[in-house]
């Protein structure tokens, strides 16, 4: 078998409908838009959530309730085991120089630093919040957490 020889599977294929080829074609006259109305006429196009005048539903429910989306903390998470193999022994970790490694995002409200893996580098923590358990592995390998 060569390329050339290769054809889709049947029935996988479909000739298009051709519209506007006259009246034997089936798809002749008004080329499978009806008669009249908005969606015979060229350039018709309805907004999403349009009822054809009538009140949409999302003005017809009632609004209630807060919703926080606007207000809530933007908070990014990284584990000690991430920082033994992005950083360098003695370095100070700070929101900034997290960012510039691309372990965090620069646009969150505050980092919180994990206890998730293992950490034997020793490292000044500057500006972040820290678990207990990241807190106790950070001491036990002789690094310092400022605040």
């Amino acid at each position: 078998m060569r390329l050339h020889d290769s054809k889709p599977r049947p029935g996988a294929t479909k000739s298009r409908k051709r519209i506007g080829c006259g009246e034997s074609s089936g798809h002749g006259k008004t080329s499978c838009r009806g008669h009249k109305g908005q969606h015979a006429r060229s350039g018709h196009a309805i907004r999403p959530g349009f009822e054809g005048g009538q009140m949409p539903l999302h003005r017809r429910l009632p609004k209630k309730g807060f919703n926080n989306t606007l207000f809530r903390y933007r908070i990014e998470v990284v584990n000690v085991g991430q920082m033994d193999a992005t950083f360098e022994e003695g370095a100070t970790i700070t929101h900034q120089s997290l960012a510039n490694a691309g372990l965090v995002n620069k646009t969150c409200d505050f980092v919180k630093v994990l206890g998730n893996g293992e950490i034997s580098s020793k490292f000044t923590f500057e500006g972040l919040h820290v678990s207990a358990t990241a807190k106790e592995k950070i001491e036990k390998a002789g690094g310092t957490i400022a605040a």
